[in-house]
């Protein structure tokens, strides 16, 4: 029996669900409006006011009690936000699909193609699994980690909501690769009641991550935001396309995260977000909290 126990204990499986289903039980007992107010506290050291929220985290807080539709939680689904895309701007800016499957056995060397993909869920914010080549795979390891994914619940008690409802399942796609065969800078496009406020591009994600934010017009902005400034990067030559496909998808929200990757002037269509770093990522100088903050317009009397 002891050995069973430490076992289980050992589980990374076993882990999770006790972790989930003690944020299940604090999630039923504790209202999300305190539980926000706990986690925000801890996380940037000033107090929460949803009554009259003037920094940008703060106002993420609001949007994620006050600010929703089904249109969210479609558009927060990685695999039902294609159909989305494609009516809003077209098919040619998806990533192309290689399949979908809600089983983890069908993640094979058989089913992938002779060509590098990315395996994710389309239920969470993570990153994914990049199978350079197939056959070099342990794929029974990579079943296991996509049965544990598939049963998490990316909500987590942080407020988004908008994954709580999504039928989980799994998404092959083409990698993107550059001239360098590095995955791609992805471009963050954030819009406030409907225009482009303010562009992130984050680097250097599997070594030392860094992070660098411009103004509309592509002026590096003096400001740190969650993690080191990155280095300066030249605009991209179809910067004001990408401007136009993140003002077609911002028609429809207060606040959206448009994420684009550019791949030699080609355009494809990565992710929208809603609560970027779930509202508590920290800005230096603190200013800058604020003075994103007043940039975005809330619908408050």
């Amino acid at each position: 029996m002891r050995s069973l126990i430490k076992k289980l204990a050992d589980s990374s499986e076993f882990t999770s669900i006790l972790i989930q289903n003690a944020i299940g039980i604090k999630n039923k007992i504790v209202p999300l409006e305190t539980r926000l107010k706990q986690r925000f506290y801890r996380k940037l050291g000033y107090k929460l006011n949803l009554n009259n929220p003037i920094t940008f985290n703060e106002k993420i807080q609001w949007l994620k009690l006050n600010d929703r539709s089904p249109l969210h939680t479609i558009c927060a689904d990685k695999y039902a936000v294609r159909t989305h895309v494609a009516k809003k701007i077209g098919e040619k800016y998806l990533v192309p699909l290689v399949f979908e499957t809600k089983e983890v056995l069908q993640l094979t060397k058989e089913k992938m193609p002779n060509y590098p993909v990315i395996i994710k869920t389309n239920h969470d914010s993570s990153g994914g699994e990049f199978i350079w080549d197939k056959n070099k795979v342990d794929w029974k390891k990579i079943q296991n980690i996509f049965k544990k994914r598939i049963k998490i619940n990316y909500d987590y008690g942080k407020g988004e909501w908008q994954y709580k409802n999504i039928e989980p399942c799994i998404i092959v796609e083409k990698l993107l690769i550059d001239d360098n065969g590095e995955i791609p800078s992805d471009y963050k496009l954030h819009c406030f009641n409907g225009e482009l406020a303010f562009v992130q591009v984050d680097m250097d994600r599997s070594t030392h991550h860094k992070r660098i934010l411009y103004d509309p017009d592509w002026n590096s902005l003096d400001c740190q935001w969650a993690y080191d400034i990155g280095y300066d990067i030249p605009k991209p030559k179809v910067f004001m396309e990408m401007k136009n496909i993140a003002k077609k998808f911002a028609e429809d929200f207060i606040y959206v995260r448009v994420d684009l990757y550019v791949i030699k002037e080609t355009i494809f269509f990565g992710e929208l977000t809603f609560h970027s770093d779930s509202g508590t990522g920290k800005f230096f100088p603190e200013k800058w909290d604020k003075t994103i903050g007043n940039w975005l317009k809330l619908p408050i009397n």
